[in-house]
């Protein structure tokens, strides 16, 4: 099986969005695996604190206005587009009015609080996300997931859509970074079996925690990377037994992604 098509679902990119090592990552790996004429697609949330007009976003109305019903409440999609500056790259941003484009904040509000709906931003993104591959009538080989809000990524695509023929072929990766948080969500698991996931399927979110989410991303990607060292106390024995490889934002960077990828699609050749 040939490597031709790779989806990067992100929480950040720069120069759009720049909180983290994310956005410095998600920026440049997309754009080397273009220049080796891979067919990319960029997916992230449309942040409130993303200027429209300063980073020339419009909408994309064809992909725009599927309606998302989580924990009884509907919710509309909104995707928007731009072009990377000096690029042939495109970014979709993925939104929604009430769980993001009202907030100008990314995870916590002014006063530094975690939003308390962090969870359901989540769950919608990760659904609008697919949602909208579906409208793009696109297949991916490789989907590469990073940080945390793409966690339940994994999960629906092995599950909750799996008889759909676009979610049929796709190698997951999830890459982790040290952008953590304490706040649990006790009514996660609840929320994400609402939306059609088997209560089987939800077993690793049963406390809500950062550490349940980064087990369910890990449970369900056919390889999981590290993005950095990851020292923060939330990971503490999180790996016991499992080696992680660790591809940190060197100058071998793409090439070890590269060669991830190929490996991926064809695990009996040497690259």
């Amino acid at each position: 099986m040939s490597l031709q098509r790779i989806l990067y679902v992100a929480s950040e990119i720069a120069p759009f969005l720049e909180t983290s090592l994310v956005s410095n990552c998600v920026r440049k790996l997309p754009e080397a695996m273009q220049n080796r004429q891979m067919d990319v697609r960029i997916i992230v949330p449309k942040f409130g604190i993303i200027n429209d007009r300063m980073n020339r976003l419009h909408e994309v109305l064809r992909l725009s206005g599927t309606i998302v019903s989580i924990h009884e409440v509907q919710y509309a999609i909104s995707v928007k587009v731009s072009t990377i500056p000096n690029t042939r790259l495109q970014v979709y941003f993925i939104g929604n009015d009430d769980l993001f484009g009202n907030r100008k904040a990314v995870f916590k509000d002014a006063y530094n609080n975690f939003f308390e709906d962090n969870d359901l931003r989540m769950i919608f993104f990760c659904t609008a996300v697919m949602e909208s591959l579906k409208k793009l009538e696109w297949e991916a080989d490789i989907v590469h997931c990073h940080d945390w809000i793409t966690s339940l990524i994994p999960l629906f695509w092995k599950k909750l859509y799996k008889n759909h023929p676009l979610f049929t072929k796709a190698k997951l990766i999830s890459t982790i970074y040290n952008n953590t948080f304490s706040h649990h969500f006790p009514f996660l698991a609840e929320k994400v079996a609402k939306i059609g996931v088997a209560n089987e399927d939800t077993a690793f979110l049963a406390s809500g925690s950062f550490r349940n989410i980064i087990q369910l991303a890990m449970h369900y990607s056919d390889i999981v990377v590290r993005g950095e060292k990851l020292d923060a106390t939330e990971f503490k024995d999180l790996f016991t037994g499992q080696d992680l490889p660790l591809v940190e934002n060197d100058d071998l960077y793409n090439e070890h992604h590269f060669k991830m990828y190929a490996h991926l699609m064809c695990p009996d050749l040497t690259f």
